[in-house]
């Protein structure tokens, strides 16, 4: 025949009750430093991924892009002959007013 302890059921129902409290309290404090965490994020002002990865996207095509316009380039300068290349536009001379004589 069992005999019921209360000092052993007063002690198992304190420990579940801890364990629940610690449980809970364990829960805010996750609650609380995730919410402070997402405003620190947010004052950071960092850039998200789709955002990073659009603007990578962008880079690589300018780049290709570039390469294939030097190269462009390229082949039709090698075409053109040296004579036909146009240089650069000389710079006009403006021509210095005279200074005004001084009188003695």
């Amino acid at each position: 025949m069992q005999r019921d302890n209360p000092l052993l059921d007063g002690l198992a129902r304190l420990l579940t009750d801890a364990a629940g409290a610690a449980e809970g309290a364990r829960s805010e404090v996750e609650t609380f430093m995730k919410q402070k965490l997402e405003k620190l994020i947010a004052e950071m002002k960092l850039v998200g991924r789709e955002e990073f990865d659009a603007v990578k996207a962008m880079a690589a095509k300018a780049r290709a892009e570039n390469e294939r316009l030097e190269t462009r380039l390229a082949a039709l300068e090698r075409r053109t002959p040296a004579k036909r290349r146009r240089a650069a536009p000389k710079k006009r001379r403006i021509p210095a007013k005279p200074r005004p004589t001084r009188k003695l």
